[in-house]
């Protein structure tokens, strides 16, 4: 079996799983793994022009505007022209969407939907070994040791937007914003959507999705 080139976006809200769904994606399919987030941090640390705008609108709060953002990440796939890749965190908006549509072939949105009281409940018992960023769920990745960190026995924290209120609020927030996006993907024919409360419930079906899709004789 050979693979062929696959080029696909991941979407799920914040406690989705989507950080765990997609290095499985990655290590197993071998893709790219491009994400927004990562990439405005890094050019913010390496102080590049478009890092330095960034962090000017970050620091007021503001989202930085669709221009810099779009620009930057089509730069960074025209780089893997031979590449397959899974993005993550981009498109947010649906101006966003279709100049990535314009520019670039996608074969599949995959969508991870999983119940927000679910969500709502994991996070609540999420808690976060800041310096490192490692993460430990109560009843599910517990530490060792109540309230350490495996590694290095300092104590764990829960942040703030964690709280149920909060949680709540970004997930009303991500879902306003996403249902244009998912609207225009499934328009494309291109939207896949997996259900479940669970990453081991959604998983296999992301898996035997892709192993469809990507492999061939």
């Amino acid at each position: 079996m050979s693979a062929k080139l696959f080029r696909a976006v991941i979407m799920g809200a914040p406690g989705s799983g989507k950080g765990t769904v997609s290095a499985r994606i990655v290590k197993m399919f071998n893709m790219k793994h491009i994400s927004s987030g990562d990439m405005l941090r890094s050019n913010i640390e390496q102080h590049t022009d478009l890092g330095q705008i960034a962090e000017k609108y970050i620091k007021e709060g503001k989202l930085v505007p669709d221009i810099y953002i779009t620009k930057c990440i089509l730069g960074e796939l025209g780089k893997l022209k031979s590449s397959s890749w899974l993005l993550d965190g981009f498109p947010r908006t649906p101006e966003q969407a279709e100049d990535l549509w314009r520019h670039e072939t996608i074969d599949s949105v995959i969508n991870l939907d999983v119940p927000f009281d679910v969500i709502v409940e994991r996070l609540r018992s999420r808690w976060v070994h800041l310096p490192s960023g490692r993460v430990y769920n109560i009843g599910f990745n517990d530490p060792r040791v109540p309230g350490k960190d495996d590694e290095t026995g300092q104590p764990l924290s829960q942040r703030p937007d964690d709280d149920p209120v909060a949680v709540r609020k970004r997930l009303e927030i991500y879902d306003a914003c996403t249902r244009p996006l998912n609207e225009y993907f499934h328009e494309k024919g291109v939207l896949v959507t997996f259900s479940g409360k669970t990453t081991d419930e959604i998983w296999p079906n992301v898996k035997k999705y892709l192993e469809s899709k990507i492999t061939m004789s």
